[in-house]
């Protein structure tokens, strides 16, 4: 019988790659466990073709719920229209990429989509890879407060979406707290003010700690989120190339937030 490797091999340099010999550590034994359910499974495709499928569907999945949640007013304003467009240009993509991402935005204002069955194709990829639905409502709320500021039945329905992928009701109101603060240090930047009492507490949200914590603590939040939102690390995963830069913003994000709470605490 052919001993399934691949998922240890991947799990470990990862881990190695992100937090060192325990990080490896930690990667080979999530790596095991993937080889034990492929063995099971039987033979898989190819590594290329199942992370192309999981990019395909996980670009598709944005545009086509951003375009739902859009509509789920009864009608797209001009900002949600505005908003969406913001995202691709943050995403920085290509010509054919944006024509595409309209296409799919358009499909999800159509009354007849079917945001279950979207829903229920994004989950079957996501399965085994807990980052990635936490990227994918990370757009999402970052078009919707752009679009209406989350007003209306927007959010509720964001709620449903993250339930039905598995990021619990905490987790879903830390993503918009730090899509909040990402919103507000854009705005901040445009004036040129800053508080830096307010700055230091937005910091601990994005590590997702407090200033209660010892130094320690804070270390490993740091690298938690660090690891969280690693581009190799969802792109090893299946995160799209065209989404990647997402996850670079938010790795900047988060080493600023760890730089100021390392300054002030004196580590």
């Amino acid at each position: 019988m052919m001993i399934k490797w691949a998922g240890k091999a991947v799990g470990g340099a990862i881990g190695l790659m992100t937090g060192g010999p325990i990080g490896a550590a930690i990667g080979l034994f999530l790596g095991h466990q993937f080889d034990e359910q492929a063995s099971r499974a039987g033979p898989a495709p190819r590594l290329e073709e199942n992370l192309a499928a999981v990019g395909e569907t996980f670009f598709r999945g944005t545009f086509r719920v951003m375009g739902h949640l859009a509509k789920a007013d009864g009608r797209v304003s001009e900002s949600e229209i505005a908003a969406a467009r913001a995202i691709m240009s943050d995403l920085r993509l290509t010509p054919p990429q944006v024509n595409a991402a309209v296409d799919h935005f358009t499909t999800g204002k159509q009354p007849t989509f079917n945001l279950a069955a979207e829903l229920a194709a994004l989950a079957r990829v996501f399965e085994g890879r807990p980052e990635l639905p936490r990227i994918f409502l990370e757009i999402q709320v970052r078009a919707a407060l752009g679009g209406n500021n989350m007003e209306g039945p927007v959010r509720e329905l964001l709620r449903r979406v993250a339930a039905r992928l598995e990021v619990s009701l905490l987790e879903f109101a830390h993503i918009e707290a730090v899509a909040r603060i990402r919103a507000g240090a854009y705005r901040q930047q445009q004036t040129q003010r800053a508080d830096s009492g307010l700055q230091l507490e937005q910091a601990y949200r994005i590590l997702e700690t407090s200033a209660t914590v010892s130094n320690d603590e804070v270390v490993k939040a740091y690298r938690r989120q660090l690891s969280r939102h690693h581009p190799d690390k969802l792109k090893a995963n299946g995160l799209p190339e065209s989404m990647i830069e997402h996850a670079k913003q938010r790795t900047q994000q988060i080493i600023e937030a760890w730089e100021l709470i390392k300054e002030r605490r004196g580590i």
